[in-house]
Order: C-alpha cells, then structure tokens, then sequence
C-alpha cells in the first residue's frame, strides 16, 4: 500500500482509516483522484473499465468500502447512476460516490445505499467532504 499526503496541505490529513477504494477511472483525472483518495487513507485501487471495477466489488463486498466513479470515464452521469443501480445488492454495504462535470448541484443524501454525487473535477476539499460523508456511518463507529 503507498500512501501519498502532502504535508504543507491540511485538507489531505487521512480520514479512512485504511479503507479499500475501488476506483473506476481513467485519462487526466485518474491520477489525480488516486493522488486524493490514497490521501484521505484509502487503499487504493484502480480499474479503467467500468464492469471490471463493478465485478470486482460485487464479488468482494466485505472487502470493500468505498467505490468512486468517475462518471466522465464511462460516459456521463446517467452512466454513473446505472453503474450503482447494478450495485444495488452490495451499495448497503458499500458506499459510492460519482464524480461528474454534468453535476450542477452536488448530492449528499441521508439515505443509505446512495451515491454522493460530486461535481467534477472533483476539488480536494470536496472529495475529502463526498468521502467523509459517504463514510460517515464507518467513521462514527471508529470514533466510539
């Protein structure tokens, strides 16, 4: 596991705790969101097609925490919530957030087992605050 935090940066201290991403991404973002979410303490790792990202949460949903989509990869926003509809069985378990520039205001709901969908690019700050409440129920539990 290599995790990457620039320390001049307040916004990259590790908020995960060590949690297994899987990151669906790939072009100029891709690094960039690795760079971000190993940051935040997320083990992560990365599949450039989607359904081999999908199939590999939805074989291993104890294993993972946290599945990021970056919805510009895979063909736009509508693109992205199908891809969490496919991990309706497993999003319970395992949160999701979508990162995409057709977002004009971004989601945070209450419910669980729906996506955080974040505006693309997604900032530092905003991928650390989609992150933390996406995890928010992993991270409470850690704090007691």
């Amino acid at each position: 596991m290599q995790v990457v935090r620039k320390l001049d940066q307040e916004h990259f201290a590790p908020v995960g705790f060590g949690v297994r991403v899987m990151l669906v991404s790939q072009g100029a973002a891709e690094q960039r969101l690795r760079h971000n979410l190993a940051g935040l303490g997320g083990k992560v790792e990365h599949q450039q097609e989607l359904f081999v990202g999908l199939e590999a949460v939805i074989d291993d949903p104890a294993g993972y925490g946290l599945c990021v989509i970056d919805c510009d990869a895979i063909g736009g926003l509508a693109m992205g919530r199908k891809a969490h509809a496919l991990l309706a069985d497993v999003a319970l378990r395992v949160a999701v957030i979508l990162i995409s520039s057709e977002c004009s205001v971004q989601e945070f709901p209450e419910q669980r087992g729906m996506p955080v969908v974040l505006r693309g690019t997604a900032s530092a700050v905003s991928l650390r605050v989609g992150y933390e409440h996406a995890l928010r129920e992993r991270l409470a539990v850690r704090m007691i």
